[in-house]
Order: structure tokens, then C-alpha cells, then sequence
């Protein structure tokens, strides 16, 4: 069966569809919006070990996740063992699950030797993990990518390390740090790591619909599937992949006004969080995303870009959809 409770550790998630962590994208009221769609685990942004160990507020803030449905993970990054353990003892208080990240490619983390450049240390990759699971009160995972670059992929060695520090999972995003997002993910890969590991394994990377969720589980037979960018203006693509995996049928998009409604709702989330200012600056890339394909969305792009204001904000939204 494609679609099945996954067990994490001591955590057992309803079902193996996952968010996967974004920076500047899986904030508190994202994280709600995916959380009313079925899915089985939600993740903060990555959150800098680093910055919390300086006590950064901005960072702390990060990672509140009071008052959202459970389970729910936080991702932290860094490359010092100890200060990634000190700072996993208190991190797990506060989630189901603590996550590392070894595969982000942004040339900011990298350039530290965080993020994806921790896949050219091994040694190291093992001693972060064993320092995170022994301080950490809650399962470990790991994310990381297909390698390097080509001629660097994921080898066993990487993979069997991340099991042998005491990881309870790894989710695989089958490019390279090389690739950053473009080409496509290799299914081999992601395959290959499956077979690698005893742990359960998630893979990641280019999963936009029922079709491509069913691809990525049987042709390299892991255990869950993670999306992450194909949600972005689409949180809908969660509760499709759901039904797709379940009966094979594929649900009708959502309507103008189920769309404006989860907009309208969105909205209020990042208020309730951010304040009315910062919120609504925030929301005009999301409105950007849920509006792609539209008529007419630029010339709407163009005026939010100028708006400052919530009642503004969903005057506009309220208009643009009914002229729809």
C-alpha cells in the first residue's frame, strides 16, 4: 500500500505525505494552511544552531510552533557538533521531531560548511548526528541531497554514518548541491539510498502531483514523500496526492472561490503572527504563487506590490476573484 502511517522513531505520522522546510516559506501560517490538507508531518524554515546559540530572537521566533496541529518538526543547521547538540537539547522541547539539514544549497550556508557542504565530511556528517541524538529528547532525521555534484554523489558511506549516529530516518532530495534546482531528481539515487539504509527513507524532488507521488514510491520503493516548492500557491497538491494514492482518482481543482477563501485565510494566519505591516509584505509573493495562470494576474501582482494594508489586501483579492 503507497499510502500508509510512517513511523519515525517513537512517532508514528498518520500518513507518509511530508512538507518539506523552506526558507522564507514555511512560517507559521504556511504551516497551518498545509496542515488543514491531510498531510502527515509539517517542518519549520531551517533554523540556525548558531544564531540560537547567540540567542538571536528573530531565529527563536522561527521556531514557534504553539498552538498548530501535530506532529511537527524543526529544522536546525550548523556545523559545529557541540553547539548542534547543546542547542538540540533544548529544540526538542518544542517538537516531534528535530531535523538536521545537510542539503541546502544556498552559496550563504554553503560558503560557512553548513547545509549541503557537510556531504564532503563524513566524519563529520556522523559526529553532528551523534551529538544531536544523544542531547535530542525526540527523533532525529536528516535531509540531504543527491551529493556534491555528479562526480560526488551520495555514497554509501554518507548514508550508513547518518544510520550509525542514531538517525531514525533520512529524506534524500534527489539533485545535487551542483544542480541547485534544476534538471531533474534522480530516482536512482534516492532507490539507491533506500537500499543502503535500514532506517525509513523520504524522498524529495520533484513530486507536482498524484502521478509523480505514485512514480517516486514505487520506482524507489521509500517509505514517505516529501514536497516542497510544487505546494507553494498550492497546498491543495497534498490532499490530491492523498486521494491519488488512496483510489487512483485525481480531485478537481479548487474553485476561485475556494482559492480566494484559502487566501482570505492565509492572510489572517500571517497577521495573527507578523503584525499587519510585515504580513501583508510577506503575503504578496504567496498571493503571487496562488495566482500564477490566472487572467490577468500580473496587473493584481503590480497592485499588491502597492498595498500596506489588510482590509486593501483582501478589497483587491475580493474584486480580482469575482471579475474572475
Amino acid at each position: 500500500m503507497l499510502l500508509h502511517k510512517l513511523k519515525i522513531g517513537n512517532v508514528e505520522l498518520k500518513n507518509n505525505i511530508l512538507l518539506a522546510p523552506m526558507a522564507g516559506i514555511t512560517d507559521k501560517a504556511f504551516r497551518k494552511i498545509i496542515q488543514e490538507k491531510g498531510v502527515g508531518l509539517t517542518c519549520t524554515e531551517m533554523v540556525s544552531a548558531k544564531a540560537l546559540y547567540y540567542q538571536d530572537k528573530k531565529t527563536k521566533k522561527l521556531m514557534d510552533v504553539k498552538g498548530e496541529k501535530r506532529p511537527i518538526a524543526i529544522q536546525i543547521f550548523g556545523s559545529d557538533p557541540e553547539i548542534m547538540g547543546q542547542i538540540a537539547k533544548e529544540v526538542s522541547k518544542e517538537c516531534d521531531i528535530l531535523d538536521i539539514n545537510m542539503g541546502c544549497p544556498a552559496p550563504k550556508i554553503v560558503k560557512n560548511g553548513e547545509g549541503s557542504k557537510l556531504l564532503i565530511n563524513p566524519e563529520l556528517v556522523e559526529k553532528i548526528v551523534e551529538n544531536v541524538v544523544k542531547n535530542s529528547i525526540v527523533p532525529v532525521t536528516v535531509k540531504i541531497r543527491a551529493g556534491w555534484n555528479k562526480e560526488n554523489v551520495i555514497t554509501n558511506k554518507i548514508v550508513k554514518r547518518i544510520e550509525n549516529g542514531g538517525a531514525c530516518a533520512i529524506t534524500i532530495h534527489g539533485r545535487t548541491k551542483e544542480q541547485y534546482y534544476g534538471g531533474t531528481a534522480s530516482l536512482d539515487i534516492i532507490k539507491q539510498v533506500k537500499q543502503e539504509v535500514n532506517i525509513p527513507v523520504i524522498g524529495n524532488g520533484d513530486i507536482i502531483s498524484g502521478k509523480t507521488a505514485k512514480q517516486m514510491l514505487e520506482l524507489t520503493k521509500v517509505d514517505g514523500i516529501m514536497i516542497g516548492r510544487a505546494s507553494l500557491g498550492n497546498p491543495w497538491i497534498f490532499s490530491e496526492i492523498i486521494e491519488y494514492l488512496k483510489t487512483g482518482k485525481e480531485i478537481e481543482a479548487p474553485s476561485s472561490q475556494e482559492k480566494l477563501k484559502t487566501i482570505l485565510e492565509h492572510i489572517d494566519f500571517e497577521i495573527e503572527d507578523k503584525g499587519e505591516l510585515n504580513a501583508v509584505k510577506e503575503m504578496r509573493k504567496h498571493i503571487s504563487w496562488y495566482i500564477k495562470n490566472l487572467r490577468e494576474a500580473t496587473k493584481v501582482r503590480e497592485k499588491i506590490n502597492q498595498i500596506t494594508t489588510q482590509k486593501e489586501l483582501k478589497d483587491c483579492l475580493i474584486e480580482y476573484f469575482e471579475a474572475l
